[in-house]
């Protein structure tokens, strides 16, 4: 080996030394990485090697080779292996390719009943079909070489990821228009607060319905928690269905107050229920605006006709189709998912009807405003 006292002095800019240093620290890095680091740090602050060596207690040739490493080939080779000679690959570029177009396609469109495809399944397809297609190197494939390529590969043939695809040519427009009521409600806010507005001539309110909430019964009564015998609810995992509810809710964006109705169907009368029981909440010289979603019983010929009984008093601001995501009201229903309906259970429909109504009298007693804040900064209103 070279004479080590001929090389070139080891200096470290300050990026490579401020995250040498985290990683000598570090308590779940690699153990030989934490060493490295600790050899460079030692050896930019002019620790001879030997010395070097017997603090990090390994060999000095050890410490003259990650310097080496260092001074040549950059940071990320000290730290690191260099590449050694071995056998040569037995699985080429073109059958790794082949194997990897195969992944991609459905097993149906192979001639199998499985949607998507399994481990065990891939794997043996391509021994059964690779020698006839040229890449015989393939017939004794191993699941952890599939695993290992399809993994350089990023790819997951056995997993599905949902998206919603935009289906609404006016997605944009629609948006951006839900957005600049956001940006109002938010300038209106600001008066309210600061005193400059005494009330709004439009209250926005965010409306949605939640179909479908169950109602669930206990076939014997829950056993509570019991210190030192068990520290949650015991509950029997059978349960009666005593049908289903509808929840109709608007939230104020103002002041955080939600009005709602429940009921079994959510229907356009339901829908006409819910805009009476809001036009009799607020004074009739204000203009209720509703951000809603494009449900038929919103547009239906029942809706229309109640809405030309009340002109001028509701207005309505649809969001794209698919995009629900636009609504605040959603974050109000999320909320309510993981409190109040959480592992809930009733002795009859009515008494989750009661408890709905009950949660959204507990909620209007401190109500909570809430704020739509992406991307806000990049909307802007005309007033």
């Amino acid at each position: 080996m070279p004479d080590p006292g001929k090389r070139t002095r080891l200096t470290l800019p300050a990026e490579d030394r401020a995250l040498l240093e985290v990683i000598r620290r570090s308590r779940t890095e690699e153990k030989r990485r934490t060493i490295r680091a600790a050899i460079l740090l030692d050896a930019a602050c002019g620790l001879a090697d030997r010395a070097n060596a017997a603090a990090q207690k390994v060999n000095r040739n050890t410490v003259v080779l990650c310097i080496r490493k260092y001074l040549r080939f950059g940071l990320d080779a000290a730290l690191g292996d260099l590449p050694r000679p071995g056998k040569p690959r037995r699985v080429t570029d073109e059958a790794i390719a082949w194997m990897q177009n195969l992944a991609c396609q459905k097993p149906k469109d192979l001639g199998y009943a499985q949607e998507l495809w399994t481990y065990k399944l891939l794997g043996e397809h391509i021994r059964r079909e690779a020698p006839a297609a040229g890449y015989a190197e393939l017939a004794r494939l191993s699941r952890s070489k599939l695993h290992k390529i399809l993994t350089q590969g990023e790819l997951k043939p056995h997993k599905v990821r949902y998206y919603v695809e935009r289906r609404d040519p006016e997605f944009e427009q629609k948006m951006a228009a839900v957005l600049h009521v956001y940006k109002e409600v938010e300038i209106i806010n600001q008066g309210l607060v600061k005193g400059t507005l005494r009330e709004p001539g439009t209250v926005t309110v965010s409306y949605d319905e939640k179909p479908g909430i169950q109602a669930l019964s206990v076939t014997t009564p829950d056993r509570p928690p019991s210190p030192g015998l068990h520290a949650s609810h015991i509950r029997d995992y059978e349960y009666k269905r005593l049908g289903t509810v509808s929840l109709l809710a608007g939230l104020d964006l103002h002041s955080g107050m939600v009005t709602e109705i429940v009921s079994n169907t959510h229907k356009s009368r339901d829908f006409i229920e819910f805009l009476n029981k809001l036009d009799a909440a607020y004074p009739s010289t204000q203009i209720l605006r509703l951000i809603l979603d494009n449900h038929s019983a919103h547009i239906s010929k029942e809706t229309q006709r109640y809405l030309a009984s009340r002109p001028q008093r509701f207005q309505f601001v649809f969001i794209p189709k698919h995009g629900s995501w636009l609504n605040l009201v959603e974050n109000l229903f999320s909320k309510m998912t993981r409190t109040m309906l959480r592992e809930i259970r009733v002795s009859t429909k009515q008494e989750l009807i009661d408890r709905i109504h009950l949660y959204f009298q507990e909620t209007n007693a401190a109500p909570v405003i809430f704020r739509w804040k992406y991307k806000m900064d990049e909307t802007t209103v005309v007033i």
